[in-house]
């Protein structure tokens, strides 16, 4: 058997980056998304976000691409949260997403910030957040 762990920070929005994520729908959205990613192999560690976009900090498989595990993470959860009437109007997620790979010992620091996503956007938008990262990872 082969042990791989890959961590990747994921970040992606709902589609127009529109608000309706309140607390309680992501709460009753986050549980069902860390269960069904289990269910599939992926190990999500951790999973927070804001009104408007989702963070999560996933240890990647081997046999998984990123862009193989973030369609069944999409995907599924739009699909599963329309058929379920979490929220008025259906749920729609854009279609691109931010991932980054997290070395080992940047694992704890990307759990506080993602665990701060309430406070930290207090300050800045997710708009804001995003362009950080962009220009951070050097992807413009």
């Amino acid at each position: 058997m082969s042990y791989v762990r890959n961590w990747v920070h994921a970040v992606w929005g709902t589609k127009n980056r529109q608000p309706y994520l309140t607390e309680q729908i992501r709460e009753v959205l986050f549980s069902h998304i860390k269960e069904n990613a289990k269910q599939k192999g992926i190990y999500i560690d951790l999973i927070n976000g804001y009104t408007d976009h989702v963070h999560c900090l996933i240890a990647l498989n081997a046999d998984k691409s990123i862009s193989e595990t973030m369609q069944l993470i999409k995907g599924e959860s739009s699909r599963w949260a329309n058929k379920n009437n979490i929220l008025t109007g259906g749920l729609e997620w854009a279609v691109d997403y931010f991932a980054v790979s997290v070395s080992e010992s940047q694992v704890e620091k990307v759990r506080q910030y993602i665990n701060n996503q309430t406070e930290h956007h207090r300050k800045i938008t997710f708009t804001e957040e995003y362009e950080t990262f962009i220009k951070k990872y050097k992807f413009n």
